[in-house]
């Protein structure tokens, strides 16, 4: 096995999860390929409106109850009350549903995508209640991460809000459940705040402050570089169960989390890209060490 340097912290992946549908739940999985757009196929589809911008639990919590599995060469959608969807991963193997390429808008990216067909469509719109459709990324694309924050670094992303990883440790989410129930609140899981890279062994909120997660991925290392504190919008407020939502997580953060790097928005996480080790597999339990970042 590959051996780490002598660093200033180390731990382990405890846990990892792929989001194959962008603001609908994830999949928690023991082992997952590391690409360098992240985690294979970690928000390859998303969901978009009649103008093709893309839609998130945001302004309709009920995306986080349709829940994706990967099986064989399908991704499987459930909801409440649907059929199961059935969508191929390749879709050049799919020739008698592809459907010409369009164009989305993600954020401030408009980029082209394939659009999967009327069934999903038809699927999403019944679940969600307004027109939409089910895009997948196109791969010939490159998305790239914001290089004001990777240093110049090209760094491409799929479908995710803008960076190919999200990494957060579980020091950090007990440090706010240990805030939520001092103040008569119910504890909340890691689900809540999509992380695709959860870290145990640190200290809370040590992933804010390390220049590279290095992790023993097999017969190499893998490089994670923490870039971007993660702003938290309304998202972590919601139920991933029920996509009930309350305050409470937000109103917890609010009174420690304000980030000066971000203009002091509430952060939870750390937005990371990939500068080594593309086509590893990360698994869980492999060791990670890191060195902390003095600015």
């Amino acid at each position: 096995m590959t051996a780490l340097p002598d660093s200033d912290l180390s731990g382990a992946i405890s846990r990892l999860f792929v989001y194959p549908v962008k603001s609908c739940a994830g999949i928690e999985v023991q082992e997952a390929l590391l690409t360098e757009t992240g985690l294979a196929l970690d928000r390859a589809w998303m969901v978009v409106d009649a103008q093709g911008v893309f839609m998130t639990q945001r302004a309709l919590p009920r995306m986080a109850l349709i829940r994706p599995q990967l099986v064989g060469g399908e991704l499987v959608l459930t909801a409440p009350g649907m059929p199961p969807l059935h969508v191929p991963v390749d879709m050049a193997q799919d020739s008698a549903n592809l459907h010409p390429p369009t164009t989305v808008t993600v954020w401030r990216d408009t980029v082209p995508a394939w659009d999967v067909g009327p069934a999903a469509a038809h699927w999403f719109s019944d679940f969600l209640g307004q027109s939409c459709r089910l895009v997948r990324f196109d791969p010939d694309h490159r998305r790239l991460s914001s290089m004001d924050w990777t240093a110049g670094v090209e760094a491409p992303n799929q479908f995710a809000d803008g960076f190919p990883l999200l990494l957060a440790s579980e020091a950090s989410l007990a440090e706010l459940n240990a805030r939520l129930m001092a103040a008569g609140q119910a504890p909340v899981g890691m689900e809540r705040f999509r992380p695709n890279v959860v870290l145990s062994g640190l200290e809370a909120h040590d992933e804010d402050r390390v220049d590279m997660v290095r992790v023993v991925a097999g017969s190499g290392l893998a490089h994670l570089q923490p870039v971007k504190p993660c702003a938290r919008c309304p998202i972590p407020n919601i139920d991933p169960v029920t996509a009930d939502s309350s305050t409470a997580v937000s109103d917890a953060l609010q009174t420690y989390r304000q980030d000066p790097r971000v203009g002091g928005a509430v952060t939870f996480g750390m937005n990371a890209i990939v500068r080594q080790g593309a086509g590893q597999v990360l698994r869980v339990g492999q060791p990670i060490a890191a060195d902390v970042l003095f600015a």
